[in-house]
């Protein structure tokens, strides 16, 4: 009686008590659905790493100050008195009538606010140089119209380049102030030269100008203190 006991007290226990292997274990893992992996395809190679950005042509900077000689951002710092002694000496010499004909052209106060940068695209552009910077020289020098570009390239340069007559010039449009930016480029002279030279490559040829909006759609440059002819060159574009 006595084991029989036993044996019922540990059957008991054992219901009270449960399997350690009965269905509350963890469950097995989910299977895959192999055919809609399959139906998904490979998995899509990494895209390739974005180009390296577009440099500008000189050197990816939008700062002028970087660019330009010393003796050039003295030279725009006379700006004023390159416009008061070209035009005084342009009128002394007898031409005071064809400086009042140009009328904003030759205002240096006509820089007007806004839509500074020039559409890319073809201008008219002429040049009008004021005084002389040599013994006996003219004081004033108009030319006809010829043709300018404007262009906006992949790096960000905006580029003003002369395109036609016997005195042309290239050169890059940085950003300065509200009313103005700055020119620096070279030029490039007489018909046989086919390319334009770098600003930096010949101190004879480098130009450094303020350029303006002088009207809805005219802009105009003026360079002070250049190397040849005058104190003051000025290139009007028009469109």
């Amino acid at each position: 009686m006595r084991t029989l006991a036993a044996v019922v007290s540990l059957a008991a226990l054992l219901a009270a008590c449960g399997d350690p292997t009965d269905d509350r274990a963890a469950p097995p893992p989910a299977a895959t659905d192999d055919a809609s992996a399959a139906a998904d395809g490979p998995a899509s190679p990494p895209a390739p790493p974005a180009p390296p950005p577009v440099k500008g042509e000189q050197g990816g900077t939008a700062d002028w100050r970087q660019v330009v000689s010393a003796d050039h951002a003295a030279n725009l710092g006379r700006l004023d008195q390159a416009w008061r002694l070209g035009r005084a000496e342009a009128e002394d010499k007898g031409f005071a009538e064809q400086v009042e004909a140009l009328g904003p052209l030759v205002d240096p106060n006509a820089g007007q606010q806004g839509r500074l940068q020039p559409p890319p695209g073809t201008y008219r552009c002429r040049t009008i140089k004021l005084g002389t910077n040599s013994p006996g020289g003219p004081g004033y020098l108009e030319y006809p119209f010829f043709r300018c570009t404007i262009e906006l390239t992949p790096g960000g340069d905006l580029i003003l380049t002369k395109i036609t007559g016997s005195q042309r010039t290239r050169g890059l449009l940085y950003p300065d102030t509200d009313r103005r930016l700055i020119y620096v480029g070279a030029a490039a002279w007489s018909a046989q030269e086919t390319s334009y030279p770098d600003y930096g490559d010949d101190p004879l040829r480098d130009q450094v100008g303020v350029f303006e909006r002088i009207g809805a759609a005219r802009w105009r440059l003026a360079i002070p203190w250049p190397k040849v002819d005058s104190k003051l060159e000025i290139l009007e574009l028009v469109r």
